[in-house]
């Protein structure tokens, strides 16, 4: 099964076709999807919501479930619903799959999933970037039943994975919490959000743009671009190094607590498999750390989606038939 692989990220866009020896032909942009006879489409989905655990056929249902999740992941669900559409157009009556980076983090066990907030507000910890956890931590496995996972990109997060399941991760509700990413804050006091509100009079999408936008890398060195960051020798460009490795080793500090110990660090995504430097100084401060294998993995996140597709359409007619 030839398997054409839209994944959607927060500032690219990875378009393959996936053929049934796991070889993977890149494809240029959207237009040329129609022109790889694929027989099914596979579609990295950031946000699942709470319904969405595992891979799913997209119908129309589907598609209006996934544009209600807009507001929880403004950079991504809506790039996954114009694909969505594109895919369609470009190949009608072939299914299209969706598969979702909060449904590997479906395992968190409620200790970790849950806010201690009231109840009637009714959100929980989802987590993102499943897919390349999956991956990563699967590559990991034979090193250890203790693997964290760290997807460094131009969103960053981490994955605490025991025996192959994800038991916590450094995302939440949104795509925001966790770590210093190239132009998202990471984890803020909720307290602060509130004071720019109620006393510097910023408004809701002002405060939003500044976290998702316009902090990480941004804000300490003026660029979302780790190669720039360590190219340079400045006192602006040190001190955001500097914070992003300080947070980077605070959470895999907690994600091997919450494992019970770590076996193997295991490194993916665009900074995470090509900035030596912030691997080395993040393994350096962890030395602490009882021994640990050191792992750096291409992130796959096409071959996860193709072989969920492929599981998923080799069930009954009526599942994979697109409406």
């Amino acid at each position: 099964m030839r398997v054409a692989v839209i994944n959607a990220g927060s500032s690219s866009l990875k378009l393959s076709v996936v053929d049934d020896d796991d070889h993977a032909t890149e494809l240029e942009s959207l237009a040329d999807v129609g022109a790889v006879d694929a027989d099914a489409v596979g579609h990295r989905v950031v946000h699942g919501g709470e319904r969405f655990t595992e891979p799913v056929v997209i119908d129309q249902d589907v598609e209006r479930a996934l544009a209600d999740l807009v507001p929880l992941a403004p950079l991504h669900q809506p790039a996954a619903l114009e694909g969505i559409r594109a895919a369609k157009e470009a190949l009608p009556g072939v299914p299209q799959v969706a598969c979702f980076d909060t449904a590997f983090h479906s395992t968190l066990p409620a200790a970790a999933s849950t806010y201690a907030v009231p109840r009637a507000w009714a959100v929980r910890r989802f987590g993102f970037h499943g897919l390349s956890h999956q991956w990563a931590a699967g590559q990991a496995a034979a090193l250890g039943r203790r693997v964290v996972s760290c997807h460094l990109g131009a969103g960053a997060s981490l994955a605490a994975v025991v025996d192959g399941r994800c038991v916590d991760t450094t995302m939440g509700f949104t795509p925001l919490e966790g770590l210093v990413m190239a132009a998202r804050s990471g984890t803020v006091d909720p307290g602060l959000v509130l004071w720019l509100q109620t006393e510097r009079g910023l408004s809701a999408d002002e405060v939003g743009d500044g976290l998702e936008r316009h902090g990480g890398l941004v804000a300490l060195a003026g660029t979302a671009d780790m190669r720039e960051v360590l190219a340079r020798d400045d006192a602006e460009a040190r001190h955001a190094i500097a914070v992003y490795v300080h947070s980077l080793c605070r959470h895999v500090g907690a994600m091997a607590a919450s494992a019970g110990g770590l076996d193997a660090l295991v490194f993916t995504g665009r900074i995470g498999e090509r900035a030596a430097p912030i691997r080395a100084a993040v393994v350096d401060r962890l030395g602490w750390l009882a021994p640990f294998e050191t792992l750096v993995v291409e992130s796959r996140e096409d071959l996860v989606i193709a072989h969920a597709v492929r599981r998923l359409c080799g069930r009954s007619g009526a599942e994979t038939t697109p409406s």
